[in-house]
Protein backbone atom coordinates (compact mmCIF):
# COMPACT_ATOMS: atom_id res chain seq x y z
CA UNK A 1 0.00 0.00 0.00
CA UNK A 2 1.20 3.44 -0.97
CA UNK A 3 1.84 5.96 1.16
CA UNK A 4 -0.74 8.47 -0.76
CA UNK A 5 -3.50 5.38 -0.27
CA UNK A 6 -2.44 5.27 3.39
CA UNK A 7 -3.12 9.16 3.66
CA UNK A 8 -5.92 8.96 1.80
CA UNK A 9 -7.89 5.99 4.13
CA UNK A 10 -6.54 8.42 6.92
CA UNK A 11 -7.98 11.68 5.13
CA UNK A 12 -11.43 9.62 5.09
CA UNK A 13 -11.70 7.53 8.26
CA UNK A 14 -10.84 10.91 10.08
CA UNK A 15 -13.51 13.15 7.93
CA UNK A 16 -16.37 10.10 8.41
CA UNK A 17 -14.87 10.32 12.43
CA UNK A 18 -15.97 13.82 12.29
CA UNK A 19 -19.19 13.67 10.43
CA UNK A 20 -19.71 11.29 12.94
CA UNK A 21 -19.47 13.19 16.24
CA UNK A 22 -20.87 16.43 14.37
CA UNK A 23 -24.09 13.96 13.87
CA UNK A 24 -24.10 13.07 18.01
CA UNK A 25 -23.71 16.91 18.48
CA UNK A 26 -26.73 17.94 16.60
CA UNK A 27 -28.77 15.21 17.79
CA UNK A 28 -27.89 16.31 21.74
CA UNK A 29 -28.91 20.11 20.60
CA UNK A 30 -32.66 18.49 19.22
CA UNK A 31 -35.75 19.83 20.87
CA UNK A 32 -37.54 17.06 21.81
CA UNK A 33 -40.17 18.38 24.27
CA UNK A 34 -41.85 21.86 24.40
CA UNK A 35 -40.25 22.07 27.94
CA UNK A 36 -36.93 22.69 26.62
CA UNK A 37 -38.14 25.73 25.37
CA UNK A 38 -40.21 27.32 28.24
CA UNK A 39 -38.53 30.80 30.33
CA UNK A 40 -41.20 31.18 32.47
CA UNK A 41 -41.42 28.87 35.68
CA UNK A 42 -44.86 28.52 35.35
CA UNK A 43 -48.20 28.57 32.71
CA UNK A 44 -50.88 31.13 32.70
CA UNK A 45 -54.66 30.15 32.20
CA UNK A 46 -57.45 31.40 30.26
CA UNK A 47 -61.02 31.39 31.33
CA UNK A 48 -63.66 32.74 28.72
CA UNK A 49 -67.09 33.74 30.21
CA UNK A 50 -70.29 35.09 29.20
CA UNK A 51 -71.55 36.87 32.26
CA UNK A 52 -70.87 40.78 33.07
CA UNK A 53 -67.43 41.43 33.49
CA UNK A 54 -67.36 43.63 36.19
CA UNK A 55 -68.76 40.80 38.28
CA UNK A 56 -66.17 38.53 36.97
CA UNK A 57 -63.30 40.94 37.96
CA UNK A 58 -64.19 41.77 41.06
CA UNK A 59 -64.66 37.86 41.95
CA UNK A 60 -60.99 37.53 41.30
CA UNK A 61 -59.41 40.58 42.23
CA UNK A 62 -61.32 42.06 45.51
CA UNK A 63 -63.06 38.39 46.76
CA UNK A 64 -60.28 35.83 45.48
CA UNK A 65 -57.28 38.42 46.25
CA UNK A 66 -55.65 38.63 43.06
CA UNK A 67 -53.82 41.77 42.08
CA UNK A 68 -55.68 43.46 38.73
CA UNK A 69 -53.15 43.85 36.05
CA UNK A 70 -54.12 46.34 32.62
CA UNK A 71 -56.59 45.05 30.51
CA UNK A 72 -55.10 44.49 26.98
CA UNK A 73 -57.58 44.85 23.85
CA UNK A 74 -56.29 42.20 21.49
CA UNK A 75 -57.39 41.45 17.56
CA UNK A 76 -61.40 42.16 16.76
CA UNK A 77 -61.31 43.98 20.27
CA UNK A 78 -61.49 41.76 22.59
CA UNK A 79 -60.33 42.62 25.88
CA UNK A 80 -58.21 39.95 28.06
CA UNK A 81 -58.43 40.84 31.64
CA UNK A 82 -55.46 40.01 33.85
CA UNK A 83 -55.01 38.57 37.49
CA UNK A 84 -51.36 37.98 38.76
CA UNK A 85 -50.64 34.69 41.37
CA UNK A 86 -46.91 35.12 41.63
CA UNK A 87 -45.50 34.09 38.36
CA UNK A 88 -48.69 33.33 37.47
CA UNK A 89 -51.52 34.90 34.98
CA UNK A 90 -55.76 34.18 35.66
CA UNK A 91 -56.63 35.90 32.00
CA UNK A 92 -60.62 37.07 31.75
CA UNK A 93 -61.98 37.13 28.12
CA UNK A 94 -64.84 36.82 26.26
CA UNK A 95 -66.40 33.70 24.35
CA UNK A 96 -64.68 33.41 20.79
CA UNK A 97 -66.58 32.06 17.85
CA UNK A 98 -65.77 28.30 16.33
CA UNK A 99 -65.24 27.06 20.52
CA UNK A 100 -67.44 24.61 22.05
CA UNK A 101 -69.12 25.81 25.70
CA UNK A 102 -70.37 23.55 28.02
CA UNK A 103 -71.94 24.75 31.37
CA UNK A 104 -72.47 22.05 34.01
CA UNK A 105 -70.85 20.61 36.99
CA UNK A 106 -66.39 19.74 36.41
CA UNK A 107 -67.51 16.03 35.42
CA UNK A 108 -69.97 16.93 32.91
CA UNK A 109 -67.69 17.54 30.01
CA UNK A 110 -64.25 17.20 28.98
CA UNK A 111 -62.09 20.67 28.86
CA UNK A 112 -60.75 22.61 31.30
CA UNK A 113 -63.56 22.74 34.14
CA UNK A 114 -61.73 23.83 37.48
CA UNK A 115 -59.29 26.10 39.10
CA UNK A 116 -57.52 25.80 42.20
CA UNK A 117 -56.12 28.08 44.38
CA UNK A 118 -54.40 28.05 47.81
CA UNK A 119 -54.65 30.50 51.23
CA UNK A 120 -53.38 30.17 54.36
CA UNK A 121 -55.60 32.72 55.96
CA UNK A 122 -59.09 31.19 55.96
CA UNK A 123 -60.57 33.83 58.06
CA UNK A 124 -59.21 36.78 55.67
CA UNK A 125 -60.67 34.92 52.52
CA UNK A 126 -64.18 34.57 54.21
CA UNK A 127 -63.90 38.08 55.26
CA UNK A 128 -63.85 38.96 51.09
CA UNK A 129 -66.69 36.84 50.81
CA UNK A 130 -68.66 38.39 53.33
CA UNK A 131 -68.34 42.08 52.38
CA UNK A 132 -68.88 41.02 48.53
CA UNK A 133 -72.46 39.67 49.46
CA UNK A 134 -70.98 36.66 48.31
CA UNK A 135 -71.60 33.28 50.69
CA UNK A 136 -68.47 31.78 51.70
CA UNK A 137 -67.43 28.17 50.55
CA UNK A 138 -68.23 24.91 52.91
CA UNK A 139 -64.68 24.05 53.88
CA UNK A 140 -64.20 20.23 54.61
CA UNK A 141 -61.07 18.20 55.33
CA UNK A 142 -58.99 17.69 52.64
CA UNK A 143 -57.20 14.76 51.54
CA UNK A 144 -53.73 16.12 53.09
CA UNK A 145 -53.79 16.25 56.96
CA UNK A 146 -53.66 20.27 57.61
CA UNK A 147 -55.87 21.12 54.94
CA UNK A 148 -59.55 21.96 53.99
CA UNK A 149 -61.06 23.07 50.58
CA UNK A 150 -64.08 24.22 49.63
CA UNK A 151 -65.99 24.58 46.21
CA UNK A 152 -67.54 27.74 44.48
CA UNK A 153 -68.57 29.29 41.12
CA UNK A 154 -67.54 32.12 40.07
CA UNK A 155 -70.20 34.51 38.41
CA UNK A 156 -69.86 33.00 34.81
CA UNK A 157 -71.12 29.52 36.53
CA UNK A 158 -67.66 28.18 36.34
CA UNK A 159 -65.75 26.05 39.31
CA UNK A 160 -63.30 27.38 41.77
CA UNK A 161 -62.00 24.90 44.31
CA UNK A 162 -60.25 26.95 47.85
CA UNK A 163 -57.60 25.20 49.55
CA UNK A 164 -56.19 26.02 53.18
CA UNK A 165 -53.08 24.77 53.73
CA UNK A 166 -50.87 25.72 56.62
CA UNK A 167 -48.32 27.69 56.78
CA UNK A 168 -45.39 25.41 56.37
CA UNK A 169 -46.81 24.57 52.92
CA UNK A 170 -47.50 28.67 51.86
CA UNK A 171 -45.49 28.38 48.94
CA UNK A 172 -48.74 26.62 47.24
CA UNK A 173 -50.45 29.73 47.37
CA UNK A 174 -47.87 31.71 44.89
CA UNK A 175 -49.32 28.66 41.95
CA UNK A 176 -52.18 27.62 39.98
CA UNK A 177 -53.62 24.08 40.12
CA UNK A 178 -55.60 23.61 36.79
CA UNK A 179 -58.12 20.78 36.50
CA UNK A 180 -58.89 19.00 33.22
CA UNK A 181 -61.37 16.56 32.68
CA UNK A 182 -60.13 14.04 29.62
CA UNK A 183 -61.07 11.44 27.32
CA UNK A 184 -58.47 9.15 27.51
CA UNK A 185 -55.96 9.40 30.68
CA UNK A 186 -53.34 7.89 28.32
CA UNK A 187 -53.52 9.81 25.19
CA UNK A 188 -53.81 12.90 27.92
CA UNK A 189 -50.35 11.69 29.96
CA UNK A 190 -48.72 11.28 26.22
CA UNK A 191 -49.58 14.92 25.54
CA UNK A 192 -48.31 16.78 28.77
CA UNK A 193 -45.62 14.23 29.96
CA UNK A 194 -44.27 13.72 26.74
CA UNK A 195 -45.13 16.27 24.16
CA UNK A 196 -45.14 19.14 26.85
CA UNK A 197 -42.33 17.29 29.10
CA UNK A 198 -43.81 18.34 32.17
CA UNK A 199 -43.12 16.68 35.26
CA UNK A 200 -45.41 13.92 36.24
CA UNK A 201 -46.18 13.60 39.79
CA UNK A 202 -47.52 10.52 41.32
CA UNK A 203 -51.06 9.45 40.98
CA UNK A 204 -53.55 10.16 43.55
CA UNK A 205 -56.70 8.89 44.52
CA UNK A 206 -59.66 11.57 44.38
CA UNK A 207 -61.99 10.76 46.80
CA UNK A 208 -63.92 14.37 45.97
CA UNK A 209 -64.71 13.11 42.83
CA UNK A 210 -64.37 9.69 42.98
CA UNK A 211 -61.45 9.01 40.30
CA UNK A 212 -57.71 9.19 40.02
CA UNK A 213 -56.14 12.48 39.45
CA UNK A 214 -53.06 12.45 37.80
CA UNK A 215 -50.95 15.57 37.84
CA UNK A 216 -47.59 17.12 35.98
CA UNK A 217 -46.02 20.04 37.22
CA UNK A 218 -43.36 23.22 36.02
CA UNK A 219 -42.63 24.98 38.39
CA UNK A 220 -45.72 26.76 40.34
CA UNK A 221 -48.61 25.11 38.09
CA UNK A 222 -49.70 21.97 38.26
CA UNK A 223 -52.07 20.37 35.63
CA UNK A 224 -54.43 17.79 36.79
CA UNK A 225 -56.04 15.28 34.47
CA UNK A 226 -59.52 13.27 35.80
CA UNK A 227 -61.30 10.60 33.86
CA UNK A 228 -65.02 9.94 34.57
CA UNK A 229 -66.47 8.06 31.28
CA UNK A 230 -66.84 7.88 27.92
CA UNK A 231 -68.86 10.38 25.60
CA UNK A 232 -69.22 13.13 27.49
CA UNK A 233 -69.16 16.49 25.44
CA UNK A 234 -66.43 18.78 24.72
CA UNK A 235 -66.11 22.07 26.27
CA UNK A 236 -62.98 23.34 23.82
CA UNK A 237 -63.92 27.03 24.54
CA UNK A 238 -63.69 28.05 28.07
CA UNK A 239 -60.46 27.02 29.26
CA UNK A 240 -56.55 27.36 27.91
CA UNK A 241 -53.26 27.13 28.84
CA UNK A 242 -50.63 29.49 28.33
CA UNK A 243 -47.04 29.14 28.07
CA UNK A 244 -44.37 31.46 27.18
CA UNK A 245 -41.47 30.10 24.90
CA UNK A 246 -38.33 31.13 23.81
CA UNK A 247 -39.30 30.29 19.98
CA UNK A 248 -42.53 29.66 18.94
CA UNK A 249 -41.46 28.45 15.73
CA UNK A 250 -39.56 25.83 17.56
CA UNK A 251 -43.51 24.79 19.31
CA UNK A 252 -45.06 24.44 15.58
CA UNK A 253 -41.97 22.63 13.89
CA UNK A 254 -42.47 19.97 17.33
CA UNK A 255 -45.91 19.77 16.86
CA UNK A 256 -45.45 19.01 12.67
CA UNK A 257 -42.95 16.29 13.89
CA UNK A 258 -44.95 14.89 16.55
CA UNK A 259 -48.44 14.98 14.50
CA UNK A 260 -50.49 17.44 17.24
CA UNK A 261 -52.76 19.29 15.88
CA UNK A 262 -52.62 23.23 14.97
CA UNK A 263 -55.20 25.07 16.01
CA UNK A 264 -53.82 28.56 14.81
CA UNK A 265 -50.67 28.19 13.00
CA UNK A 266 -47.58 30.88 13.95
CA UNK A 267 -48.28 34.07 13.82
CA UNK A 268 -47.78 37.71 15.03
CA UNK A 269 -50.82 39.38 17.38
CA UNK A 270 -51.38 42.44 15.82
CA UNK A 271 -50.20 45.27 17.83
CA UNK A 272 -48.11 43.36 19.97
CA UNK A 273 -44.34 42.14 20.11
CA UNK A 274 -46.10 38.62 20.41
CA UNK A 275 -45.66 35.83 18.12
CA UNK A 276 -47.84 32.60 18.66
CA UNK A 277 -48.93 29.25 17.81
CA UNK A 278 -52.00 27.41 18.90
CA UNK A 279 -52.02 23.76 19.90
CA UNK A 280 -54.84 21.17 20.71
CA UNK A 281 -54.47 18.76 23.42
CA UNK A 282 -56.37 15.10 22.60
CA UNK A 283 -59.62 16.43 23.37
CA UNK A 284 -59.36 20.07 22.03
CA UNK A 285 -57.94 22.01 25.20
CA UNK A 286 -56.02 25.07 24.01
CA UNK A 287 -52.40 24.93 24.54
CA UNK A 288 -50.87 28.19 23.77
CA UNK A 289 -47.58 29.16 23.52
CA UNK A 290 -46.19 32.89 23.58
CA UNK A 291 -42.72 34.05 22.06
CA UNK A 292 -42.48 37.44 23.84
CA UNK A 293 -40.34 40.24 22.01
CA UNK A 294 -40.73 38.83 18.58
CA UNK A 295 -40.68 40.61 15.53
CA UNK A 296 -42.64 39.34 12.60
CA UNK A 297 -41.92 35.46 11.37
Amino acid sequence: MTKKMIFVMAFMVCFLLTLTLYAQDSMSDKINTAEALLVQPSMNVFRRFNSDPEAMYSFYGNVLGFKQLDTYRVENGIGVARFQINDSQVKLSGFVPGRSYKRGDVADATGLRLLTFFYTDRDKLEKRFKESGMPAPVFKPALKPGRSHGFVKDPDGQWVELVIVPEKEAALCNGIEIGLVVSDIEKSRAFYGGFIGLKELPVQDDPVFKTKKYSFKHGSTVISLRYFKEGLPADTGTGGIQYVVSDAKEIEKLAQENGVKIDQPLRKLEGFPLLTVWLDDPDGIINYFAQIGAGEK
